[in-house]
């Protein structure tokens, strides 16, 4: 099999040949044909030497390669791909457990395949395109995943719209007749709605970290803000938390907390449908939380928008500062990939600063080991944690 073929400048070779798998627009010499956004294509250097094989796209990155080996066989190396990341969540102890049916399958970058999300609820796996060319191809991903997971995976759910931002409506079931409706983490429950959720139904990169909450929240009084659907409050809740307030600008995910605390028989709870800064400032009390959880959705999509960014981590810090008790923890997060763990830190460390309040790190956290980081590709850790002790 040919394909249209991207020749890179001389000096332009080093980043594919160290295995980053994008290649940028401006690194590009030649373009044998006119490849069509989402395009298979291949990348060599100048003299015809095969680089990579990828997804060619009008932008900035205008390849995600997703082979480096001089295979052409997209197919078989899109099963390949699959089979090792299956083979990677067994190594980790997250397929087929006692520990949780809910997990990411694949990655992105991290699995060697750019552009590419799956997340497996029970037996439905949760496909997401962040690139034309891996939407193209779901069909053959879907086909691929249920055939490496032996029956494991019975139905796949395309949910590609809102990161592709689709005019026309594509979301719904590739393989299957139903989707999974509620998971076990920790043998606590969750509702998760695939359809219509937030990313592709819940937020499983938090896992390890609502775990960790929970050795900590006996008899506390606890905040979690942006509580979406609630896991960090379950948690604590389980624990025997002495209170939890669980507040979030969304009516829909008030209700899905609710939901989940009901479902897990949960008690000495309150959810608040309020914009959480408004929240924190008109509504809580100073030094009234022992713990407060921050995990607000990114701040900044990209490198433009960092500098507001990280004046709102400096800001909604310094207010769960002012609301901790002497002390209590912070549970702070950024989900920001454009923000490094250098500048999320330096946020958090300007906010202490201007409330006087002084805090130690007692752990630095970041997303569990089914979101692999490519070492090829660091970009890939964007889940950046802090817990705080404040004084």
């Amino acid at each position: 099999m040919s394909f249209v073929k991207i020749t890179l400048h001389a000096n332009k070779t080093e980043a594919v040949r160290r295995f980053h798998p994008w290649v940028f627009s401006g690194a590009i010499k030649n373009i044998s044909g006119e490849p069509n956004e989402g395009d298979v294509v291949e990348v060599t250097d100048e003299k015809g030497n095969f680089l990579g094989l990828g997804h060619y796209a009008k932008g900035s990155i205008a390849v995600r390669i997703f082979s480096f080996a001089n295979e052409k066989n997209v197919e078989q190396i899109f099963i390949q791909k699959i089979e090792a990341a299956i083979a990677l969540r067994k190594q980790i102890g997250l397929w087929q457990n006692n520990i949780t049916n809910a997990f990411r399958l694949i990655h992105g970058e991290g699995d060697d395949l750019p552009g590419l999300i799956v997340d497996v609820y029970g037996n439905t796996a949760v496909l997401q395109a962040h690139s034309k060319g891996m939407f193209q191809q779901r069909e053959l991903i879907a086909q691929a995943i249920k055939k490496a997971s032996a029956g494991v995976i019975e139905n796949v759910y395309s949910k590609s719209d809102s990161a592709l931002k689709h005019k026309e409506k594509t979301d719904g079931l590739l393989l299957g007749n139903s989707v999974c409706e509620e998971i076990s983490e920790y043998k606590l429950l969750f509702k998760v709605d695939i359809p219509t959720g937030q990313k592709t139904g819940f937020f499983i990169d938090q896992r390890e970290n609502r775990r960790l909450l929970a050795r900590y929240a006996e008899n506390k009084k606890v905040l979690n803000t942006f509580c979406y659907t609630g896991g960090f409050s379950v948690y604590a809740a389980k624990t025997g938390a002495a209170l939890i307030h669980s507040v979030d600008s969304s009516a829909k995910a008030t209700q899905l907390t609710n939901e989940n605390m009901v479902l897990n028989e949960c008690a000495n709870y309150e959810t608040f449908t309020a914009d959480v800064f408004d929240f924190m400032n008109k509504q809580a009390a100073n030094n009234f939380y022992d713990i407060i959880v921050l995990d607000p959705p990114a701040f900044a999509k990209n490198h433009n928008a960092r500098h507001q960014a990280i004046q709102a981590y400096k800001r909604l810090n310094m207010v769960a500062l002012q609301k901790i008790a002497k002390g209590g923890l912070i549970f702070t997060f950024s989900c920001s990939q454009a923000v490094s763990q250098e500048m999320f830190e330096g946020a958090v460390t300007a906010a202490s600063i201007e409330t006087g309040r002084k805090s130690k790190i007692i752990h630095r956290l970041m997303q569990p080991p089914d979101h692999p980081v490519n070492i090829f590709h660091p970009e890939g850790e964007y889940l950046k944690g802090l817990v705080l002790t404040v004084q």
